[in-house]
């Protein structure tokens, strides 16, 4: 078997090498015009994600097959998902043959119908791609926001052990932010939306105002997005489920709860440090200074306000900019 198609057999096993975030609900997914995606995944937000490996294509066939697969994938409804997860659980015997029931058991919770393919992502895999083609890429990302990426992958052989090494060629975090603007319409206003979820046994909004906070955690998926923010920024915090509680004017680079946290707080609620849980699952800490901040009971909760699975968004509907 060579390297390629023993790589689809273990991304195929295990999504987690790509991304610990994404969950393989397709595999060489029969199209409308006879042709096949090699591997189809989904994330918790519900953005679909058209995974081509380069094989024997040339370095621009393959952009063009994913882009073409991605205009594909756009249009269907959300029960095709369902159809070809079915098909490919049975197919490969795994223990959540609906797509509801495996979409809880790997997320933690159920699907949001309206959310299924509100945006999609394209990932190529290759050992390497020439400098044109990652020319491309980059301006499709940079310069149309076109959420496409490269991931590239060598295998090492030492005795019967088979090794492998990942390079993302663009930080994911960005192809991921391009997704989920995919079908939003409108210029960015420069400011952030954060989400914090406060609840018992958990984060408290009355820590983060007394000291200055906001923060994610509970496994990379939450926490990679508070990167995104830098001193000087400014951003508007809402609980979901609760409503908008404040804003603030970002003063300090996301750093771990180990150090952040010091013993002279006197916090109410309970965040992760990584000297106990590891850095994937710990807590992160972005330091801010308040502008405005109410308490829960007071927060702004109204029909159409923006809202976002993601910690950190760089919001683009029209709205946004006048909520």
């Amino acid at each position: 078997m060579d390297s390629e198609a023993l790589l689809e057999e273990q991304i195929t096993r295990d999504i987690s090498i790509l991304n610990s975030s994404w969950m393989l609900i397709g595999r060489q997914v029969y199209t409308d015009f006879g042709k096949y995606i090699d591997l189809l995944a989904i994330d918790v937000t519900g953005s679909i994600i058209v995974i081509e490996l380069k094989k024997h294509k040339t370095p621009r066939d393959v952009v063009a097959q994913a882009i073409d697969y991605a205009a594909w994938v756009e249009h269907l409804p959300s029960e095709k998902f369902v159809q070809i997860y079915s098909e490919f659980a049975e197919k490969n015997g795994l223990a959540e043959k609906s797509f509801d029931e495996a979409f809880k058991a790997r997320f933690g919770v159920l699907p949001v119908e309206e959310d299924i393919n509100s945006s999609h992502q394209m990932v190529i895999v290759a050992a390497e791609l020439d400098a044109s083609t990652e020319r491309i890429i980059n301006y499709l990302n940079d310069k149309a926001s076109v959420a496409v990426n490269a991931v590239f992958f060598s295998v090492f052989q030492d005795g019967e052990n088979q090794y492998l090494s990942r390079a993302w060629m663009i930080d994911p975090v960005e192809t991921e932010e391009h997704a989920v603007n995919t079908r939003q319409k409108g210029e960015w206003n420069g400011e952030f939306y954060a989400s914090f979820g406060a609840g018992p046994g958990g984060r408290n909004w009355v820590d983060a105002v007394d000291h200055g906070f906001i923060s994610a955690g509970g496994g990379r998926w939450y926490s990679k997005t508070l990167f995104m923010l830098k001193p000087g920024d400014r951003v508007w915090v809402n609980i979901p489920g609760t409503g908008y509680v404040g804003v603030a004017k970002v003063t300090g680079h996301a750093v771990m709860a180990d150090e952040f946290i010091s013993s002279e707080f006197h916090l109410k609620g309970e965040y992760k440090l990584a000297s106990d849980c590891g850095e994937d699952e710990a807590e992160y800490f972005v330091p801010v200074s308040w502008l405005h901040q109410v308490p829960e009971s007071q927060a702004l909760n109204e029909v159409g306000l923006f809202g976002n699975q993601n910690t950190v968004a760089r919001p683009r509907t029209p709205k946004w900019s006048t909520q």
